[in-house]
């Protein structure tokens, strides 16, 4: 048996569709032994300018070879990364036109990985299994603001998304907010094996008290996109919160240079921007923090999502601030203790949750226990073999 896997971003990159494929993947070649070979087609560490690192254009482990597509250079902006995909789809075309595939996996959060595993699935008359990490379409409604632009793009990518959810044979949600949406595309079997905990967030948090010092530090470590919103909320509460806290945002991404103007229009000194630092260097970092800080635009779109950096927080046992809506915000209110919960760019909400909150550090066990990435994918590849299998 033949699997190829699809994803635009695979271990060293620093995101979270690498933290979720790169292990996924890893379980899947076990499960499946000697019996099949799987082909990763997926890219070059690409997800941050400011993050460079060295990576095989082709790996071979075990029963499966990585191939690592060159991208050109870019910024993050959405035009950058329309060139990115076109790079990607044309190479990935190459790599597979003279192989046979009995199933094609493609986890996709902005659509097109997930179309180019259409094409080629249907080409080889082949199932599809889609991992599905966002509604692209929904998000793009939300997002684009010229409405030209929207007006000539949104018909394009419905008539995208159709055809590639009409296809599927399987479908995996990592929300359970997608569900509603996906009413409307029957055809396919749905999971909704979410993300997970990954081993190196495990037994790696060092339990602390606030220390002696006045000055409480927030920590938000990932893109810094219009997605996140950032630039709507920590240079304003920054400003309302003053000398006794410091925000450090550690990331990169398309609307960083937006949250800089805001912090040098307020004249703030207590926001530190920081490049993108590996996953153990964060470690640090998060455990020398006071509060760990997750946030997402006030977007209607991302009332369906659940952001992958839930399930890293809640590994240490510091406080979470996070300003989330919808799904999210349930999730976290049902599952995560220790947490001050408030819509997505309230100001005042976040600032007067800071500062009625009485400090505590607290152990979440039955979370890590639950959420395990172990667990998660062990019981995916279960799925994706057991249904390549019943074909």
């Amino acid at each position: 048996m033949n699997i190829l896997y699809l994803t635009f971003y695979f271990e060293p990159d620093l995101c979270a569709g690498s933290f979720r494929n790169t292990p996924l993947a890893m379980e899947l070649s076990k499960q499946c032994g000697e019996d099949c070979h799987i082909d990763v087609v997926t890219t070059q560490p690409n997800r941050y300018s400011s993050f460079k690192v060295e990576a095989k254009t082709r790996e071979d482990i075990g029963n499966m070879s990585i191939h690592r597509i060159d991208l050109p250079s870019h910024k993050s902006g959405m035009l950058d990364q329309v060139h990115s995909f076109r790079r990607y789809f044309a190479e990935a075309i190459k790599i597979t036109k003279n192989e046979k595939y009995d199933l094609v996996f493609a986890s996709s959060s902005r659509l097109f990985t997930a179309y180019l595993g259409l094409v080629i699935a249907r080409k080889q008359k082949t199932p599809l299994y889609l991992d599905i990490r966002d509604i692209f379409v929904d998000t793009m409604d939300d997002v684009l603001k010229n409405k030209l632009v929207k007006t000539a793009i949104l018909p394009f990518l419905k008539v995208i998304e159709k055809r590639t959810f009409s296809y599927a044979s399987h479908i995996n949600l990592i929300s359970e907010g997608f569900k509603p949406y996906f009413k409307k595309y029957n055809n396919a079997k749905y999971s909704f094996f979410t993300n997970g905990i990954d081993d190196v967030f495990l037994n790696n948090n060092k339990s602390s008290s606030l220390n002696g010092s006045t000055k409480k530090t927030i920590t938000y470590a990932g893109n810094i996109g219009e997605g996140q919103g950032l630039h709507k909320i920590i240079p304003q509460a920054a400003s309302q919160l003053g000398s006794n806290y410091q925000f450090k945002v550690i990331g990169d991404g398309g609307a960083k240079n937006v949250l800089e103007d805001e912090i040098a229009k307020l004249g703030l000194k207590n926001v530190d921007l920081m490049p993108p630092v590996t996953r153990e260097r964060l470690l640090e970092i998060y455990n020398g923090s006071d509060f760990l800080f997750l946030h997402l635009n006030d977007y209607e779109a991302f009332e369906k999502v659940l952001p992958s950096k839930i399930f890293e927080l809640a590994t240490f046992d510091k406080p979470i601030i996070a300003g989330v809506d919808g799904y999210a915000n349930k999730f976290i209110t049902e599952n995560v203790s220790n947490t001050i919960l408030f819509n997505p760019c309230d100001v005042e909400a976040m600032v007067s949750g800071l500062q009625n909150y009485t400090y505590i550090n607290e152990k979440r066990t039955d979370f890590i226990a639950k959420f395990s990435r172990d667990n998660i994918n062990r019981e995916m590849a279960k799925s994706i073999l057991s249904y390549l299998y019943n074909i």
